[in-house]
């Protein structure tokens, strides 16, 4: 009798496990398919329907991110680049080293700038208060050049001030190759730099990020970003208009004002062929304020088709969301309501939270905060402590139920009361009794 199968019959089986193997193997890609699907509509659950390749919604106290499409893909900014010089700019005359009423003699790089500018010559005078309105409401590129080698004595040098400046605010997806957001075959030849490769490019999410930090860090920017328009020369025949039709002040502009939206007083628009329409815009409401970036919305420059998209991502902030505290200023901790104190006339301080911790919750909605992490200054804290004294921070965590990501939020712990340090007698005492308890413990132990 034959102990082995036929060739037949071995065929056969073969044919059949290669046939579950293919079954299983589609029946896998389906469910992959399946799940993938599923996945891809949990994406984007607003019902916005953007019409922009990239786009974020940000609170801007707090940096707490309300939507995101494509928001970290590094895409041509155009003339949103200006921010960045905008910033460096007002930093430099904060700093005292430039001052608004300086006079500038124009260069022949600036002189020769194209796109959107206030035709300067080369030899003309203005002050930096007039280059920079030109600059912030015109988007004049021969403006922000000659402002950009006026701080950084020459644009390839300032190009990489801003790039370094993008490194120190968190900018990972950014790159400047120039002041102005122009590509570089769009830049005057003899100015083309020649130590930074590429393009200019910064992703939506970075763009508000740099509006974040500009708005927090210098309150009084937005007063010439929502300026209306403005006379570069006084002989001028007409004046220089806001790019940013979106601002309120625009409700009774008969060719901006069904783009004009409530709260709206900055920010930077942006427009070259391979950018598309971009804007950088802000808005404040009852004490909340907003700040959306679309990269990329399609159609002509004059259509205003990026602030129509820039108003969906405002609304759906605005209509669903609402500002919650989530953490009261003045808490107590639960097992860490005091930290330890040494040489003080009492071995601990109570402590509190200095401020409160507030956040963006979809309405209707509530979160669980869980305390992280505490951690003193010092451990133990050196007497004498003041009341109001900073002794620490905490660190709460909670899930965004809009993105469902884990948030870590950080807040100083402050003394909620004072702490003399001891005189000599009593640390001896305490010293002698320290001594004789740990004497006591370890005979104990003993047993």
């Amino acid at each position: 009798m034959n102990r082995y199968p036929s060739p037949v019959v071995q065929y056969s089986v073969h044919k059949q496990r290669f046939v579950a193997i293919i079954v299983l193997i589609c029946l896998t890609l389906m469910m992959l398919a399946a799940n993938a699907s599923k996945a891809s509509a949990a994406v984007d659950t607003s019902g916005l329907s953007l019409e922009a390749d990239s786009a974020i919604l940000m609170d801007a106290e707090t940096g707490q991110v309300l939507y995101q499409n494509n928001a970290d893909e590094a895409l041509p900014p155009a003339s949103m680049t200006k921010m960045m010089t905008e910033y460096l700019v007002y930093k430099a005359i904060t700093e005292g080293k430039l001052s608004w009423d300086q006079v500038i003699t124009v260069q022949e790089n600036a002189a020769l700038q194209i796109g959107s500018r206030v035709f300067l010559a080369e030899g003309d005078k203005h002050t930096v208060e007039e280059l920079y309105k030109a600059m912030a409401i015109g988007s004049a590129n021969d403006a922000t050049v000659q402002l950009a080698e006026t701080v950084g004595g020459s644009e390839e040098a300032f190009a990489k001030l801003m790039n370094d400046t993008a490194k120190e605010l968190g900018m990972n997806d950014s790159h400047f190759i120039n002041s102005t957001g122009l590509d570089r075959a769009d830049m005057p030849e003899k100015y083309q730099p020649t130590s930074i490769e590429g393009e200019t490019v910064m992703s939506a999410k970075d763009s508000a990020t740099l509006a974040r930090h500009i708005i927090l860090t210098y309150p009084d920017f937005l007063d010439i970003a929502k300026i209306q328009s403005f006379k570069f020369r006084p002989t001028d025949k007409d004046p220089v208009v806001n790019w940013d039709w979106m601002l309120e002040s625009n409700k009774n502009v008969t060719n901006f004002k069904k783009f004009a939206y409530p709260g709206v007083d900055g920010l930077k628009t942006g427009h070259t062929s391979k950018a598309g329409n971009c804007f950088t815009g802000t808005a404040l409401q009852n004490g909340t304020r907003l700040i959306a970036v679309v990269m990329g919305v399609p159609g002509d420059t004059n259509d205003g088709q990026r602030f129509l998209e820039t108003a969906k991502l405002f609304d759906y902030g605005f209509n669903n969301f609402e500002k919650k505290t989530l953490v009261e200023a003045k808490s107590t901790i639960v097992d860490h309501e005091t930290l330890k104190v040494k040489k003080g006339a009492h071995k601990s301080v109570p402590v509190v939270t200095a401020t409160d911790i507030s956040a963006l919750l979809p309405k209707g909605k509530t979160v669980e905060v869980t305390v992280n992490e505490v951690t003193p200054v010092a451990d133990p804290l050196p007497a004498p402590i003041k009341q109001g004294d900073k002794v620490g921070t905490a660190t709460y965590s909670y899930t965004d139920p809009a993105t469902q990501e884990i948030v870590n939020a950080t807040v100083d712990l402050i003394a909620s009361e004072d702490v003399k340090k001891a005189g000599w007698f009593k640390l001896l005492m305490r010293a002698i009794g320290d001594f004789f308890s740990g004497l006591f413990n370890g005979i104990v132990d003993l047993f």
